[in-house]
């Protein structure tokens, strides 16, 4: 255990953001460093519960009672090694996750809940600047060929699993640069990039191959892609994006979010100079209230937007958990983000009913009514409309599954009743040999499930191969969340 009297004599202390009118002068990450003695205390809160719930709440199982008392000890490299037992990429959910583990810690029943999230960071940023972090090449080669469809957190984990336990792995992307959603999806400010690079270095080093802007189904064909690998997984993602058809969507200036949050990151990688999807000086509208309208909203302040307004047509959330939402399920909750807090404007309960157009077909307003969900769907509220002006709106009402693209159809794969893709407990598709994770099998999800169902189906594409049983499967398609 840790300090025995932790969670009675330490408050809870999270990181400060910098202040807003210094970081929306840069896209760097939005945290200010966290002193080491304060979060060696903050460790020191966790209790050790003899159940553990962090346990159930986290996907992955992370060891999180463990390395809360190796940083209290100040045993950080230990804490690193037990950090990575269960997660390959703990600076991905230290920084992205929105951390059920918090929501489901027994500390949370009456008090604040552990920062366990901010220990993770800091564990694995240590760990990088300590050069505790190294490749593990694997120490016998099985002769097996595995290509993995997709990079993002999903294709990343289980590539890095099955090349560590020896197989021949090729990533395959068919953007022109390695990482998926948290290459492109994620604003540099959320998540800084070398955390990305230096993993995939790390993965070079061990053996994994990794092959950019390759358009499986297109570039290379199903019948070679079968012919030259002994197995396939699938983790291309949920990139099938909702749409909205109301009057008005032809015109131009409006856009989904996945359209226009790569370019900003393009731009951070030195790819160009600005984005050709561009705020500065618009009143920018964003149509969907969750984490990817939060991105595009703190990519519009950094941009120069005259106004921006994030639509949600859920009513507000509640300041505190309802009896419905008991712990240690996730708590549906109002929350200020880091971008909420650099401006703009919130409204709920809201939905969109058209578009409006100039004479030139751009788009210069977008006109709403307030919302009430009655008989299973939302109905508008009579007389309740009003115009917003809007130079430029950003569509971010998420994914509605995979697209069913050349290469599922070349595979011919089954779907479920979702729209993803089909597999059994051992995250097999229909089809002998082809295996899915993340989004792709899941549907739109976190990131914690994405590391977890790579790290499962790793696991299980090993067993197809070998017969063996090395690899550990945290999950299986069946687990759900505590949502």
């Amino acid at each position: 255990m840790a300090d025995p009297k932790g969670f009675l004599n330490t408050t809870r202390q999270g990181p400060k953001r910098r202040p807003v009118d210094l970081r929306l002068r840069d896209w760097n990450e939005v945290y200010e460093d966290f002193n080491r003695d304060t979060l060696e205390s903050q460790a020191g809160r966790c209790m050790n519960c003899g159940i553990p719930f962090c346990h159930q709440g986290c996907p992955l199982g992370n060891l999180i009672p463990e390395w809360n008392t190796l940083v209290w000890r100040k045993d950080w490299a230990d804490a690193a090694e037990r950090l990575h037992a269960t997660n390959n990429f703990p600076e991905f959910t230290g920084t992205l996750c929105p951390a059920p583990c918090e929501a489901a810690c027994v500390l949370g029943i009456n008090d604040d809940a552990v920062t366990i999230k901010q220990v993770e960071i800091e564990i694995i940023d240590r760990a990088w600047e300590e050069g505790w972090v190294e490749p593990q090449p694997p120490s016998v080669r099985t002769g097996k060929k595995v290509a993995v469809v997709g990079s993002g957190p999903a294709g990343l984990a289980a590539a890095q699993q099955l090349t560590r336990v020896g197989h021949d792995v090729v990533v395959f992307e068919r953007a022109d640069r390695i990482g998926g959603l948290l290459r492109y999806g994620i604003p540099e400010f959320k998540m800084a990039k070398h955390r990305l690079d230096r993993r995939l270095e790390q993965m070079r080093a061990e053996g994994t191959e990794f092959r950019a802007g390759v358009d499986v189904g297109v570039d290379i064909t199903v019948e070679e892609l079968r012919a030259d690998f002994d197995a396939v997984l699938l983790a291309g993602g949920a990139t099938a994006w909702r749409d909205l058809p109301v009057p008005g969507r032809e015109l131009s200036g409006i856009y989904q979010a996945m359209e226009y949050l790569p370019p900003s990151n393009k731009v951070q990688e030195g790819d160009m100079e600005r984005s050709p999807i561009h705020a500065e000086g618009k009143h920018v509208v964003i149509i969907g209230g969750g984490d990817t309208g939060a991105d595009c909203l703190g990519t519009a302040h950094r941009q120069g937007a005259a106004s921006v307004t994030q639509l949600e047509i859920m009513p507000t959330p509640p300041q505190t958990r309802s009896d419905r939402n008991p712990w240690p399920t996730y708590p549906t909750l109002y929350r200020i983000t880091s971008a909420h807090e650099e401006g703009g404007d919130r409204l709920f309960a809201v939905s969109t009913q058209e578009f409006l157009g100039d004479e030139e077909g751009q788009v210069r307003a977008l006109r709403l009514s307030e919302v009430v969900f009655e008989n299973g769907r939302f109905e508008p509220v009579p007389d309740s409309e009003q115009d917003l002006p809007c130079d430029l709106a950003l569509l971010a009402m998420g994914f509605v599954g995979p697209e069913k693209s050349k290469l599922l159809e070349g595979l011919g794969v089954d779907y479920d009743e979702r729209g993803n893709v089909a597999r059994d407990d051992a995250f097999t598709s229909t089809v002998p040999g082809v295996f899915v994770a993340g989004d792709m099998g899941r549907g739109q999800s976190l990131i914690v499930w994405a590391i977890a169902e790579g790290r499962a189906a790793a696991a299980g594409l090993d067993k197809y191969l070998t017969g063996r049983d090395v690899l550990p499967a945290p999950i299986a398609p069946t687990d759900r969340p505590l949502v």
